[in-house]
């Protein structure tokens, strides 16, 4: 699914489902009160910047994408800038090899930009990144080299590492299931 880089979000146009991995599965769901802006939304055909990410980028990129998820799905994503589709016997969470992260997704993450703004990425991210030398926009790179996932958020929710979560946020753990 391709969505130009900065243009507003508009993929999963509800609320959000964020989910902090760093702890122990817990879930907060919301309508968002900040501006989400679409980054790496690449499909085949479309044209994207590639070039070499500034130092410590990619390694913050990836701390994000293993610190939460948001609006996961039981849908999967396989990336189209690769040659070939995975093939069956081979697990989708598992990089193929010669990529050094998984090429497909079924999450989003997000990256906060200036106050009342975010970032809204595909999971897909982290290996159109690594694999694919995809460069993102100096404000979004900004910003994760600016973001802590790991943080120490003050926040209504333990556990929750990100900011601008409103007040009528929904904490749901996943033994509530």
């Amino acid at each position: 699914m391709y969505y130009a880089d900065l243009s507003p979000y508009a993929y999963c146009d509800g609320g959000e489902e964020f989910t902090d991995l760093t702890d122990g599965m817990r879930f907060v769901s919301f309508q968002p009160v900040y501006e989400r802006f679409n980054i790496g939304w690449l499909e085949a055909g479309h044209t994207w910047t590639s070039s070499q990410a500034p130092r410590g980028f990619a390694r913050r990129l990836l701390a994000v994408l293993d610190a939460q998820l948001v609006n996961a799905t039981l849908g999967l994503h396989e990336c189209d800038l690769c040659p070939t589709p995975i093939p069956d016997s081979h697990p989708w969470y598992v990089a193929r090899p010669g990529n050094l992260r998984a090429s497909a997704g079924t999450s989003e993450i997000r990256v906060p930009g200036s106050l009342g703004t975010v970032f809204a990425a595909p999971s897909l991210i982290g290996h159109y990144v690594v694999d694919h030398s995809y460069l993102p926009p100096q404000p979004f790179i900004d910003a994760v080299l600016a973001f802590n996932p790991y943080g120490a958020w003050k926040a209504r929710f333990p556990g929750i590492r990100f900011p601008w979560i409103p007040d009528n946020a929904v904490l749901r753990h996943v033994d509530d299931e």
